[in-house]
């Protein structure tokens, strides 16, 4: 304890020590002021201060300064010093604005409001092109906080965090810092250097915080949340909001400001609420307070995000430049509240006419070399925001537990407490942790693996396995092997597997894997174990077909360059036809018995639909993203797709069978697309198309075959991978084949304007697909559903309506998505 007070103690004074232009701001009753705007006249040299007033500010020699303290609601105030020496304070208490109260807006037809909004649209274009090239030093900062944190979840103990809690259960989670040098050019080059990076008591120091993802601009149409959000000041806004001149105030510069009420007209649409400072003449952006809601978001985990923002003035360019940026925000599920702040500082703007060709390229983000390694002297020059004494214990705490728990001793005893075997482990599972050398042994239980079909009956797949990880690098090596038990079939198999990743960069990785296994006809496993569990057992629908595969193989892949992505794949295998062993069923139909296991023919129990074969398959493929860019980071690199353009995939396979006759080529291909449309929905789209070569005479199991569903359950985000009333093996082929996926989510365009629809929070998905194989008609799939459905925070409920075309009208039906099935499979 005397050691961390010693370490608190030294870090307090290193802050006081280096700090040059050091204070604290209040209001005239001395109460602090969190997200003051201070800054040097006529410059965009500045910071603001912490959650309790304090501020420092970074004067590179002494002399006579003029700064400038500024903050929402109150009176703009100048303080010039003469400065001798360093360090130098000074504490500032800020009085209430004097705002000119409007006295009455009578006629709805001449709203000021209404007109200022106006005229600020008019003008944005030419207020953006401002700022639409600039260079500047970029500071962030970010922590998550926990607030009375359960002990428990759905019986699962939450002891994780026990290390930083205190005895209210409360504390910080996550606090990281960055410093950056960026170049910006409108709308989306970006172009930084990440110069210091630090997260508490992590020595790798790898922040996530950067300036593109937090690029808020008023001035677009749409704010980047987790869905676009309507700006203010968007050329639909009045469509959206609706607007209140409360007050006027003139600032330092003899700019007149208009304090402008937000308020939206549906709230449950993306918009915002809260105030627009728009400064008259200009019709500039001077500042906003605005927060977002979760539901207006569609996302039920956030209660609310409040964004904050200051705009700086400088009479020499006559630019009103973003300075200073919070984003607070509160969040809650299943009795987990967090809450936190990101803050963000721009300094010493640049803003030149343009840059040169090769300024931005596909690299958007990279560290210097030991960026992480910055020391407490460094933080403490360069910091524009002082830390609270919470934040300084926080790191100090931190910075000497991690010492703590790298330890060998300590990881040990911890280890040694969870290691402890159970009675129950056998069935539920155990896993063994080494965590010094960052190694796991597992052991799956018998429930985990456990289903049900109608070859092997009751089905259990134990295994084991181990995993390495190597945190510096973030690369892994695993290996496993995976036992197979079908009480019916009385049959016992065994595979094993090798993976190991040799770099993050250009994610180069190989896999071995070989044994014995029970294998769907269709790679795609279109028929979740889970599902068919239920519908064999209570519904006596057996719809998964298999077959078994002894085989080996071999998989290598990595990044050649950039946004293409190489794979190649050896594949043997000798298959085996499978028969129902079973015809066990919990709620038994007399009406109905289970089909057979061929696959071409339910109602034919002595055929398999194919003949033992032996092939061995060699497949070539490869992925572009167009216009990638990405990030390089010292632990690996971070590809970001541009939704601007498709994603492509290519291959080649070449099977080659026990004589000339089954040998085949089957080449084959696939693009994606997804782009969104401001605040209108999400598009997205999946075509694929290939073709056999010689493939006449090949075994049903090589063909194509397509993900179909009879379960009416549906268990991805998006059906854009198959259909949902398509018999699983009916338009299986050999030949060519094309099949289009496409869904449009309108994400609470239309929802949200219908009244009582509305209420359900749900968004409207409308979707369709089509499959085309020779010698028969094109199938065609039409639906329209509900998206988003659910109670309260909980909303995992999908509902779909779809009809079938082929030559006519074929069927219809209604699907159920349940995507937590994506966590049980």
């Amino acid at each position: 304890m005397k050691q961390y007070l010693l370490h608190l103690l030294l870090l307090l004074t290193a802050f006081s020590g280096f700090a040059q232009v050091k204070g604290t701001v209040t209001d005239t009753n001395n109460q602090p002021l969190p997200f003051v705007n201070i800054f040097l006249e006529n410059t965009y040299t500045g910071t603001t201060t912490n959650d309790h007033g304090k501020y420092e500010l970074n004067l590179q020699k002494p002399g006579k300064y003029t700064l400038v303290f500024q903050f929402l609601g109150f009176k703009t105030q100048k303080r010039t010093v003469e400065i001798e020496k360093f360090p130098y304070t000074l504490d500032v208490a800020l009085p209430e604005e004097q705002f000119s109260l409007k006295e009455v807006v009578i006629n709805p037809k001449d709203n000021p409001a209404d007109r200022i909004i106006r005229e600020a649209i008019k003008n944005k274009k030419a207020n953006s092109e401002k700022t639409a090239h600039y260079t500047a030093d970029f500071y962030s900062r970010g922590i998550f906080r926990i607030k009375d944190a359960p002990k428990a979840i759905l019986g699962q103990k939450l002891d994780m965090f026990d290390d930083v809690l205190d005895s209210t259960r409360s504390g910080i989670l996550y606090l990281s810092e960055t410093v950056s040098k960026i170049k910006f050019q409108k709308p989306d080059k970006m172009q930084e250097t990440i110069i210091a990076s630090k997260v508490s008591g992590q020595d790798n120091g790898f922040s996530f915080n950067n300036a593109a993802s937090v690029n808020f601009d008023l001035y677009d149409n749409y704010l980047p949340f987790y869905i676009n959000i309507v700006s203010p000041i968007s050329p639909d806004a009045f469509l959206y909001y609706k607007f209140h001149l409360e007050s006027t105030f003139v600032d330092d510069n003899n700019h007149l400001i208009n304090k402008i009420k937000v308020t939206p007209k549906r709230p449950l649409e993306p918009v915002m609420e809260g105030y627009i400072y728009i400064v008259d003449d200009t019709y500039a952006v001077y500042a906003c307070d605005l927060s977002v809601t979760g539901k207006s978001m569609q996302n039920p985990a956030i209660n609310i995000l409040v964004l904050k923002q200051n705009f700086t003035f400088n009479r020499e360019n006559n630019i009103w430049a973003k300075t200073s940026q919070v984003l607070d925000f509160k969040a809650g599920l299943l009795g987990i509240n967090v809450d936190g702040r990101f803050t963000y500082v721009y300094n010493n703007f640049v803003f030149p006419d343009g840059f040169e060709k090769k300024t931005f390229t596909r690299e958007v983000l990279n560290f210097e070399e030991g960026a992480n390694k910055k020391a407490d002297d460094f933080w403490n020059q360069i910091r524009p925001v002082p830390l609270t004494i919470e934040e300084s214990t926080d790191y100090s705490k931190k910075d000497e537990l991690q010492t703590k728990k790298k330890s060998k001793v300590y990881l040990d005893s911890i280890d040694k407490k969870s290691n402890r075997f159970k009675w129950l482990n056998p069935v539920t599972g155990y896993t063994f942790k080494n965590s010094y050398r960052n190694e796991t042994w597992s052991y799956d239980g018998l429930l985990k693996g456990y289903s049900f079909n109608t070859v092997q009956g009751h089905k259990f797949t134990p295994g084991f396995s181990y995993m390495k990880r190597r945190e510096e690098k973030r690369t892994y090596t695993s290996a496993g092997v995976k036992f197979d038990y079908g009480l019916s079939e009385k049959r016992f198999r065994t595979t094993a597997f090798f993976a190991h990743q040799f770099n993050n960069v250009s994610d180069a990785q190989i896999r071995v894997s070989g044994g014995s296994s029970v294998s769907q006809f269709n790679t795609a496993n279109p028929i979740p174990n889970f599902v068919n569990t239920v519908s064999t057992l209570f519904f006596e629908d057996n719809y998964m077909k298999l077959y078994e595969r002894d085989f080996i193989n071999v998989y290598f892949g990595q990044e050649l360059v950039n946004g293409v992505f190489l794979s190649a794949t050896l594949d043997y295998a000798k298959r085996k036809p499978l028969f129902n062993n079973t015809d066990y069923v919990l709620i038994n139909d007399t009406n109905k018995v289970y089909t057979s296991n061929n696959p071409l023919d339910p109602d034919d129990y002595a055929n398999a639909g194919f003949e033992t074969s032996n092939m061995v398959k060699a497949t070539l493929s490869a992925r572009i993203v167009f216009n990638q860019d990405y990030w390089s980071r010292p632990d690996g690199k971070f590809n970001i797709p541009d939704d601007t353009y498709p994603v492509l995939y290519a291959g080649w396979e070449q099977g080659y069978g026990g004589s000339s006759d089954v040998s085949y080529q089957h080449i084959f291909g696939r693009l994606t697309y997804e782009h969104t449309f401001g605040n209108k929905g999400d598009f997205e789209t999946n075509v694929k198309a290939g073709k056999f070569f010689n493939g006449e005479n090949i075994s049903f199991v090589d063909y194509k075959h397509f993900n179909g569903n009879e379960t009416h359950v549906g268990r991805n985000d998006k059906y854009l991978y198959g259909f949902n009333l398509l018999p699983y093996y009916s338009a299986s082929t050999n030949d060519s084949y094309l099949e289009i996926h496409a869904e449009h989510n309108d994400k609470g365009y239309i929802m949200n304007k219908i009244p009582l629809l509305n209420k359900l929070q749900s968004t409207l998905v409308l979707g369709y697909h089509n499959l085309c194989v020779p010698q028969r008609n094109p199938y065609h799939e039409f639906s329209v559903g509900l998206d988003n459905l659910g109670i309260g925070k909980f909303r995992l409920i999908r509902i779909d309506y779809y009809r079938a075309y082929q030559h006519g009208f074929v069927g219809d039906g209604v699907v159920f998505g349940l995507k937590f099935l994506n966590v049980l499979e």
